[in-house]
């Protein structure tokens, strides 16, 4: 079981840049995703996620009307739009999934994350 990060790159200011994270080896459509971001010295924090149910989000409130976390469950794939990033966005951003199907809908606890991703980098320049 993989899940593979991808889309990220380096952009100015105010640039706009999607995210892609798509899953290999099962189904992750009874799971939820999201998305996590480490930034250099900083522990790992959470970022955006999108429960198995239709239409349930969570964001961080550092990137609430930014960022847009969706899914296409038939290509078992996850994005995270960002919009108007900051020097502060600059991080290697994870995606994830719980260990168990149907559970932690909001990923909020970080102990019972099963999957991550391999991570994708992302720079914001001034």
């Amino acid at each position: 079981v993989q899940l593979q990060a991808s889309g990220g790159g380096l952009v100015h200011t105010g640039a706009s840049l999607r995210l892609s994270c798509a899953a290999f080896g099962r189904s992750f459509r009874d799971y939820s995703m999201g998305w996590f971001r480490q930034s250099p010295g900083k522990e790992r924090e959470y970022v955006a996620a999108i429960s198995w149910q239709p239409g349930y989000t969570k964001y961080d409130e550092s990137v609430k009307g930014r960022f847009t976390i969706s899914r296409d469950k038939a290509k078992n794939s996850i994005y995270l739009q960002m919009d108007s990033l900051k020097p502060e966005d600059t991080a290697v951003y994870y995606c994830a999934a719980p260990r168990y199907s149907g559970s932690d809908p909001y990923l909020e606890d970080m102990r019972e994350i099963g999957y991550w991703g391999q991570g994708t980098e992302l720079t914001v320049s001034s």
